[in-house]
């Protein structure tokens, strides 16, 4: 088996940006998985950022992501996450 190649050199900083409606309650939701992924967030790494009429919420995580496996499980429990409506 082939192993996978990363662009990424690990350890480092990543952030990771999820979006959805504020009445969702999804930052939590998205909280709840990233810190089930990265042990040692810590929640001023966290922004939360409304859209310029207030209908949609972006929250930026800015993680230590330790290897390519990390960021490919938190990346699928986040997707499918109903709340979220995007993840990049």
């Amino acid at each position: 088996m082939e192993e996978k190649q990363s662009l990424l050199k690990f350890p480092c900083q990543f952030p990771i940006k999820a979006m959805g409606r504020p009445e969702s309650g999804f930052e939590l939701k998205a909280l709840t998985i990233v810190k089930r992924h990265v042990i040692d967030f810590e929640d001023e790494n966290m922004k939360t950022v409304s859209s310029r009429k207030g209908n949609y919420r972006s929250v930026t995580f800015v993680i230590n992501a330790t290897s390519q496996d990390q960021l490919d499980g938190l990346y699928r429990e986040l997707t499918a996450c109903d709340e979220l409506l995007m993840v990049l």
